[in-house]
């Protein structure tokens, strides 16, 4: 075990560093529009609190409406030199924020180590790498992708939607920018980014990253601000062709809302409660810990993460006794110490959920084989929650419905693999999916059948080429690979095109 005071030291010392670079360069107090660090409209400010300590280590700038307009304007300027500009320039533009990124990984996986809480290993091996193939992906399909087709006399033309919002969350904060911002650009659109205020610290970096990459000015804006404010100013903005949203269900509801009077288009990337069906055939040595480790991953704070585990009735003593020894692996801690798995969640708000969730699991009866309620003993202070298994869970309880968006996972057993399927099926989400068995051709017959924009069959390795979006209320449109790209294109259909009495048969 670590020393806990070189610990605190280190941790002091990596915080101080990440803040005085930020505040030195003058970005806590600043947006970025049209190419520049500018000071807000407002005076508004928010706290950064670290998680793990619940005490404030930063104080950002909060833009308004007034910023959003600045931004937009700016925006608007560039399009139509960006909009026209080479596939090849902007590739190569960012080719050169995907080497910025890794270039800067370590300072970006302190950051949102230090903002959300993310177990520094993990910051360093997936939260930061998974980012920046967003850009990287976003680049090769620019090069390769064909903007102009012929279909007989007609020509049809994909051309960039225009100004794009983009509102991005705290739990995933730079993976999730990049998942817009790089198929955005390469769509030839421009943007304004409103980060979530909870982890802003990654975000003003990245905007750094963008803007030593050569971005000309107006391209890429940044605005920190509040939803009520700054989101709502985006949604509403007139001058804004497309706004994308990754976050709750209500967050999404009200974009929407805020955006029908203009007819923007919305895409909506929003909640989740995925299932883990396991097929009577499967590997239970081999599908359960995986299953609670994903459940698990980044604690739980995934819109996709695979909370529901639907598993033979037969089998689910089996499934528990698996279970509870995956659970007995996770090293919850500090978030900066190296032997740390899983750090605390992001926000109180986020603690306070997962406490409630818990008691109504409780409450309900379902039987908890481990965690519970209150912090891990060892955690006086932290938003710290103890990774918690219910097992006998009824599909209709409140923990198989709602999103939880914690440690908490719910054990389902069923009867037949119909029943299984509908138990998969029965929620307001669709988001995400899984499916374990040793029969690849019964496993891909169940896969074709729940109602879900993704379905991985055996854990395969993460895909970044993989649309990715929900059906049902998990929202519109998909990110990720060629189909993320598409979501920022118009289609213009030209007749006449070609001349039919001179055209090659």
């Amino acid at each position: 075990m670590s020393n806990p005071d070189t610990v605190f030291q280190r941790t002091n010392s990596v915080n101080s560093s990440i803040i005085e670079h930020l505040r030195s360069a003058g970005r806590l107090d600043r947006v970025f529009v049209d190419g520049e660090w500018v000071a807000p409209r407002g005076l508004g400010r928010a706290s950064v609190i670290d998680p793990s300590t619940e005490e404030p280590v930063a104080e950002i700038a909060l833009g308004t409406a007034q910023d959003v307009d600045a931004a937009v304007a700016a925006a608007r300027r560039a399009y139509s030199a960006w909009s026209v500009s080479s596939a090849q320039s902007r590739a190569l533009f960012l080719d050169r924020v995907h080497a910025l990124i890794l270039e800067r990984a370590e300072l970006f996986a302190q950051a949102i180590s230090l903002e959300m809480g993310a177990a520094i290993g993990f910051a360093r091996s997936t939260q930061v790498p998974s980012a920046a193939q967003h850009i990287r992906v976003a680049s090769d399909n620019l090069v390769s992708y064909a903007f102009l087709t012929h279909r007989g006399d007609m020509a049809i033309m994909r051309e960039a939607i225009g100004v794009c919002g983009l509102i991005t969350p705290w739990n995933w904060p730079l993976y999730q920018i990049t998942a817009k911002v790089g198929p955005a650009l390469a769509a030839g659109c421009t943007v304004v980014l409103k980060p979530s205020e909870l982890s802003p610290l990654s975000a003003l970096l990245f905007a750094e990253v963008v803007h030593d990459a050569g971005i000309p000015p107006g391209v890429f804006n940044l605005v920190n601000g509040e939803g009520p404010e700054v989101g709502a100013a985006l949604a509403a903005h007139p001058d804004v062709d497309m706004i994308s949203i990754t976050g709750s269900t209500r967050a999404g509801v009200l974009v929407a809302q805020a955006a029908a009077p203009t007819v923007k288009r919305v895409a909506q990337e929003l909640g989740g409660k995925s299932p883990n069906l396991i097929l009577p055939d499967a590997d239970l040595a081999r599908a359960v810990p995986a299953g609670v480790a994903a459940a698990f991953r980044n604690v739980g704070q995934s819109c996709s993460a695979p909370t529901r585990m639907i598993v033979p009735r037969e089998r689910l003593e089996e499934v528990e006794r698996i279970a509870l020894e995956a659970a007995a692996s996770i090293v919850v801690g500090d978030p900066r110490s190296e032997q740390t798995t899983h750090g605390p969640v992001a926000n109180r708000a986020q603690f306070n959920r997962v406490q409630e969730m818990i008691g109504v699991g409780i409450a309900e009866g379902a039987r908890l084989i481990c965690g519970g309620l209150g912090r891990p003993e060892a955690s006086r202070r932290g938003f710290y929650c103890r990774p918690t298994i219910f097992t006998a869970v009824h599909p209709r309880m409140q923990i198989a419905q709602e999103e939880i968006f914690g440690p908490v996972l719910a054990i389902i057993p069923y009867d037949s693999v119909d029943e299984a399927v509908e138990i998969a099926n029965d929620t307001v989400y669709g988001l995400g999916a899984h499916v374990q068995g040793r029969d690849l051709g019964a496993a891909r017959a169940v896969a074709a059948r729940i109602r879900s924009g993704q379905v991985h069959i055996n854990y395969p390795a993460w895909n970044p080429h993989a649309p990715f979006g929900g059906y049902k209320r998990s929202g519109n449109g998909r990110e990720y690979g060629i189909e993320g790209l598409e979501e920022y294109l118009e289609t213009k259909a030209i007749l006449g095109f070609q001349d039919a009495s001179t055209a090659p048969a």
